[in-house]
């Protein structure tokens, strides 16, 4: 028998590979944490807001995932996603490791680890082989997703 928990973890990937965002922030606790090599710290609706934008951006996201376990306490995934990067038009596939941890039956901090150089050199072409490994094209690549989150929240802010 699958534990409550798993089913919320798998339930999360189904809809990732859907590109439902908001059936992936509906999984999520309200204070959830959520972070990756690039949203380093999202807390809140923040990271639901991450999922709706990205999956609203990526028309050609394919999602596979496996080993879902989970517990009362924890749980965790490995996951691989393919999709043109919007930036480069550059094909990526990134392959990342998730733990999570729950609270009242929802995801209460959901961590994403993979290699950020193998995803910038996929992404960014010859700037992330060159620049990939250091922390100023890391920051420079969080504080543009950081900006662009901001961009997608006002807009969803102004829409009626």
């Amino acid at each position: 028998m699958t534990h409550p928990h798993a089913a919320l973890v798998e339930r999360f990937y189904q809809a990732l590979q859907r590109r439902d965002g908001a059936a992936m922030a509906a999984c999520y606790h309200p204070e959830v944490r959520f972070s990756d090599p690039v949203f380093t710290e999202l807390r809140g609706p923040r990271a639901g807001a991450m999922w709706r934008m990205l999956t609203s951006r990526a028309p050609d996201l394919a999602v596979d995932f496996a080993g879902v376990t989970a517990d009362a306490a924890a749980g965790a995934a490995r996951w691989e996603a393919r999709y043109t990067f919007g930036a480069t038009g550059r094909r990526v596939h990134n392959v990342i490791t998730a733990t999570f941890a729950f609270r009242d039956g929802s995801i209460v901090e959901h961590r994403d680890v993979f290699d950020f150089w193998r995803w910038s050199r996929q992404a960014l072409g010859p700037a992330g082989w060159l620049l990939g490994w250091t922390p100023a094209l890391r920051n420079k690549v969080r504080a543009q997703a950081a900006r662009g989150l901001d961009a997608f929240l006002a807009k969803a802010a102004a829409t009626p």
